[in-house]
């Protein structure tokens, strides 16, 4: 019934359709709502953005009569794992094992690379869940999806965070970005530093907040694009400078809508998400197939790019 194979440039404009119909056609129906607005062209970003990052990774699942795109998937091999990112399928092939093919072949790559395999995945979507589990895939971390509604005026500092200094990002930051993001979560994935840091399409925000002794204790990266606004990834020694970074990235988005991810067993910086205007709009698994190290501190993930 189909094919999977690669995904090529001239499949951008079907996948990025794809993306949107079938998101929105999942939050529609068991939501009530739609996540994408201003038609298919917003999630060519997608396309976009994980072609630079990966070139010749993301799969599709092609209709062998049709020869129309079916299925798509996109995998982000790094240092220290390989990640699944969005994966969608047409409303009209729901049932079919379309996931199903497309997660086995991001299985096969990466046991044939000898890594884990990591994805974060919506708790609400028990079709997914039960896919990913049934590969195998085990949730080792829960995150609670904060919207914020910015004020034109911006959001009040809260007093949790006084004090710690929070600036923009330089080429001298990178390595010590990765240093920390290993020592808290045990991953690795530098070449994302580099192009969030180099931001050539101008959508990308990345933050540190540096110590006293010129290291840094967090990071925190965030994108505006109509086809995503959202804060992460990022991580952090505490939540006190997690919730310091999430602030000074707010500022960015005054009069917008914005999402961030917040690990469920940081109370303290889910209570200064809450202080900051934030609310509970759904709840996330990260999972993994293989090996995850216990977290050292905060980690906040993002749906783009997901390569964490």
């Amino acid at each position: 019934m189909f094919t999977v194979r690669t995904l090529k440039p001239r499949d951008f404009d079907a996948v990025a359709e794809l993306i949107y119909l079938s998101t929105n056609s999942w939050y529609q129906k068991n939501r009530g709502y739609e996540i994408f607005e201003g038609g298919p062209e917003v999630c060519r970003l997608f396309c976009d953005v994980y072609e630079e990052l990966d070139p010749g990774c993301a799969m599709v699942a092609e209709h062998n009569t049709r020869k129309t795109i079916i299925g798509s998937c996109f995998v982000h091999p790094r240092e220290t794992h390989i990640s699944i990112g969005i994966m969608n399928v047409h409303p009209s092939y729901f049932g079919d094992g379309v996931a199903g093919a497309l997660m086995d072949s991001a299985i096969a790559f990466a046991k044939q690379e000898g890594q884990p395999i990591r994805l974060v995945s919506s708790a609400m979507n028990l079709e997914s869940f039960s896919l990913y589990t049934r590969k195998g895939f085990v949730p080792f971390a829960t995150y609670q999806d904060v919207m914020f509604d910015v004020p034109l005026a911006g959001i009040p500092e809260p007093d949790l965070i006084k004090g710690i200094e929070v600036r923009e990002a330089d080429p001298h930051d990178l390595m010590a970005m990765g240093h920390l993001e290993f020592e808290v979560s045990g991953i690795s994935r530098e070449q994302d530093y580099c192009y969030f840091e180099e931001n050539a399409s101008g959508v990308w925000q990345t933050l540190v907040a540096p110590d006293q002794d010129g290291e840094i204790d967090g990071f925190l990266v965030s994108i505006d694009h109509p086809g995503s606004r959202m804060i992460g990834p990022g991580v952090a020694r505490t939540p006190e400078v997690a919730a310091a970074l999430v602030h000074r990235q707010l500022d960015r988005f005054r009069g917008k809508k914005v999402v961030c991810l917040s690990p469920v067993d940081q109370p303290v910086l889910v209570n200064a998400l809450y202080g900051m205007g934030g609310r509970n709009v759904e709840i996330h698994l990260g999972q993994v197939l293989g090996e995850a190290q216990p977290v050292d501190g905060v980690v906040m993930p993002s749906f783009m790019p997901e390569t964490g």
